[in-house]
């Protein structure tokens, strides 16, 4: 399969983002025949096969279960987000790899890990509110963050998705949700917006939120031909934060995209969603289920 100097780069930046910290890369493509916990005609597969988008959305997300005092709280103190974050943030973007593209059973076990982990995890924020890790409410906020930023982004700088289809993607990760304790998290597009009406009094500004931006602009996240460009992937993300909680949490409209930059959006995540990825969860788990790698691509 020829690549484009843009798809190699890409290919081995996903390459790169699927290798955990022992070095030891995951391969999608085995066991041979076994599913995922997702159909792989499911719009879930078809939408997280964009890694631009992705990285897109997921900073979406992390903006938003960081606005929130006990989840912060939480993920600054008790994990290596701190001394870490990008690789904090590839093991983050593994592990929503594994669950949508892995094999059930490995995808299964790397939930039931994240979730022993975080039976451990339980402190007091600096309000002193207690708080645990597998709190229901926390795990369903988190859940419908990460939903919501990767459906937000797919649909502002790929393809408009419908109200149908962003439902259908919020209860197609219902069973995933569930895995991890988030058995209330939103199954359709109404059910966000209400769990985000409740939500809002009690998300906050903080450093933190403004920390995490700057660590994703400044640091080493992209490969070199493309780091100029972190900072309008980061500003993109923060551009889909819903307005009202930007305005709660104090992203004014310096840290929201500049005049040309959402045409480049567009243009970058197009080319990233016609190209197939040899190395990618994707076109290896289609592999695996006996597809061609370009299934996905062709839709």
């Amino acid at each position: 399969m020829l690549l484009s100097p843009f798809g190699r780069c890409i290919d081995r930046t996903a390459a790169r983002a699927m290798l955990p910290p022992d070095g030891r890369a995951i391969d999608f493509s085995q066991p041979l025949g076994e599913a995922a916990l997702l159909s792989c005609d499911s719009l879930s597969w078809r939408i997280f096969k964009n890694p631009v988008s992705v990285l897109i959305g997921g900073i979406t997300a992390v903006i938003l279960e960081l606005a929130e005092p006990a989840v912060r709280t939480g993920v600054w103190e008790h994990s290596s987000f701190r001394k870490d974050p990008l690789g904090r943030l590839q093991r983050t973007g593994l592990a929503a790899m594994m669950t949508v593209y892995g094999p059930r059973r490995a995808a299964e076990r790397m939930i039931a890990g994240v979730v022993r982990r975080h039976e451990r995890i339980a402190g007091t924020t600096p309000h002193g509110v207690a708080y645990h890790a597998n709190d229901p409410e926390l795990l369903d906020w988190v859940q419908a963050t990460a939903t919501f930023g990767f459906v937000a982004a797919y649909s502002r700088y790929v393809s408009r998705l419908s109200s149908g289809e962003i439902s259908q993607i919020f209860a197609e990760g219902a069973c995933i949700a569930r895995l991890y304790g988030a058995a209330g998290a939103p199954m359709s597009a109404i059910e966000w917006e209400l769990l985000l009406e409740r939500m809002i009094s009690r998300l906050e500004p903080s450093p933190i939120i403004l920390d995490f931006i700057e660590i994703m602009r400044s640091r080493q996240v992209l490969p070199r031909p493309f780091r100029s460009l972190q900072g309008i992937i980061v500003r993109g993300a923060v551009e889909l934060v819903p307005p009202r909680v930007r305005e709660h949490i104090g992203l004014t409209e310096k840290y929201g995209l500049r005049l040309g930059e959402a045409s480049l959006l567009h243009f970058l995540c197009a080319a990233a969603d016609k190209t197939v990825l040899p190395s990618s969860p994707p076109a290896q788990a289609c592999r695996r289920l006996g597809l061609p790698a370009g299934h996905l691509y062709g839709r």
